[in-house]
């Protein structure tokens, strides 16, 4: 069996932990709304057609931050749409998923949902076809109290109290030439510039979060947030950063390894912005909202590819990116939360995308189940006890050699401490296919610490899946393989494992 070691020390930390850093994303688009969070003929419809059954499941998660309502669809988004009364709302065709758009949930049913959840809302807003007046108004429609139009015109509409949004993202991924109203990073940043400062003068508490790039492998990263930060460093909080995975080679080493690049990613980011900052010697830290990131696994559905031929275009709830998630999948989005972990100096906003059905942790069928995808329980772990300050872990691994990344450590780990109730958790994962590891723990400075718990995920079946026949194929248990004495921690780490082991004074 080989071996690692890990070091932690409780005064030696990364950062704090910013509650946002487990956020999640739903977007207009497949069965995400519609079908989803929201289908009035359910048998758990609550008076305003959202299904409670999938209200529990996102409270179970702790999602703390939600995007929304885009996502590509939102450069193509009038919000007014989506006000007033129902009945009258008008059908729109939303091009970018070539789908009909019935409005049924716009801004008010959505905030009330997600604070039926207990997440704050993230409201992205259209600089693709639309710009800074109907940004204007949207904010006044949603956070001034009354006496204005737009505040009064949500009154009269049924929302007495405002919303109270304090987090805007301009625009969606505008880098991208898929993007309705693509703009070039001059024309992004200005644009973002002149938004952001209109924004800032009504309410300067506001965090306004600008486009990054839409992945690392555009051809123009990290030039776009090197310009668009040019324009717009002194008047947003935020640049953001997307990315997915997936595993079309079949390749499992690499697939595990991705959180490599991952990681590549953020800190390039990173640099761009300490560049623009010392260019502008500005005392100003920029820092990161990665509001879009998942695992995007070989073995999802068909219809996943794209928009598929099979689905009739012009329709409402269409199955779309529908990812069925694997075991493999969990592992992957484990090795990601543990980046986001060790980045949170930077990172205070983080969006596993999205939330129902598409790309999601959580599936429905209709007039039928919700359930857990195994990409669930690593979210579910880090969001319920991956709280206070992340430590800066020491860590050695036995490594093997990838053609892309070059020296692979099986063992990723990350700890978070929480001061407030002297609890530690240690999260990792074992990227190993063929030997569980002996991990050695030096926890000196926690000489009194107990464990309290340990949380496994594994399967012997690396393509397994839940689904609504069987939804707990792929499910966390009690690991037994750890001890603690005197600060110092023995633990087997079993192969291809998901990893969560908290501890706490005697």
């Amino acid at each position: 069996m080989r071996k690692a070691r890990l070091m932690v020390d409780k005064d030696f930390t990364i950062g704090v932990i910013d509650k946002r850093m487990y956020g999640s994303f739903v977007e207009h688009l497949g069965r995400a709304i519609y079908g989803g969070i929201y289908e009035p003929e359910h048998k758990t419809a609550d008076k305003n057609g959202f299904r409670k059954d999938v209200i529990e499941l996102v409270k179970e998660l702790d999602v703390s931050i939600i995007r929304y309502p885009g996502g590509n669809f939102v450069s193509n988004y009038c919000w007014e749409d989506g006000i007033g009364s129902i009945e009258r709302r008008p059908s729109r065709l939303d091009i970018a998923w070539r789908a009909l758009e019935p409005n049924r949930i716009g801004v008010n049913e959505f905030c009330a949902w997600a604070k039926e959840v207990g997440a704050e809302v993230m409201m992205s807003l259209n600089l693709g076809t639309r710009g800074l007046e109907a940004a204007r108004n949207l904010v006044e429609y949603c956070n001034h109290p009354e006496g204005t139009y737009w505040s009064d015109l949500r009154i009269s509409h049924g929302i007495q109290k405002p919303h109270g949004i304090k987090v805007w993202c301009l625009g969606n991924e505008m880098d991208g030439p898929w993007q309705i109203g693509h703009k070039t990073a001059e024309e992004y940043g200005r644009l973002a510039n002149e938004v952001g400062k209109a924004l800032k003068l009504y309410d300067p508490d506001l965090a306004l979060v600008a486009c990054g790039s839409s992945n690392r492998d555009m051809p123009t990263f990290p030039s776009w947030e090197a310009e668009v930060l040019e324009h717009c460093y002194d008047t947003i909080d935020y640049i953001s950063l997307h990315t997915y995975y997936d595993d079309e080679e079949d390749d499992l080493a690499t697939y595990l390894a991705n959180s490599i690049d991952m990681d590549i990613f953020i800190k390039s980011v990173k640099s761009t912005c300490d560049f623009v900052k010392a260019k502008k010697r500005s005392k100003k830290t920029m820092y990161l909202s990665f509001d879009e990131w998942n695992a995007w696994s070989f073995y999802h559905s068909f219809i996943s590819k794209g928009l598929d031929d099979t689905c009739e275009p012009w329709t409402t709830g269409a199955n779309l990116l529908e990812d069925i998630y694997t075991f493999a999948d969990a592992l992957l989005v484990g090795c990601m939360l543990i980046t986001l972990l060790r980045n949170v100096d930077r990172i205070k906003i983080a969006c596993l995308a999205q939330l129902v059905n598409v790309l999601a942790p959580i599936m429905t069928q209709k007039n039928g189940p919700a359930w857990r995808q195994p990409i669930f329980y690593p979210f579910l772990h880090a969001s319920h006890y991956g709280k206070g300050v992340s430590l800066d872990v020491r860590l050695e691994s036995p490594m093997y050699d990838n053609a892309k990344f070059g020296d692979v450590p099986y063992l990723e780990a990350a700890a978070a401490y929480d001061r407030d109730n002297e609890r530690l958790t240690i999260f990792a994962v074992n990227r190993n296919p063929h030997e569980s590891i002996l991990l050695d723990g030096d926890l000196r400075c926690l000489n009194e610490y107990t464990l309290i718990d340990y949380i496994l995920l594994e399967h012997r079946d690396l393509k397994a899946v839940n689904s609504a026949k069987n939804p707990s194929h792929v499910v966390p248990h009690k690991g037994s393989d750890v001890k603690i004495e005197n600060g110092h921690l023995e633990a087997i780490i079993p192969k291809l494992s998901w990893n969560v082991m908290r501890l706490g004074k005697q």
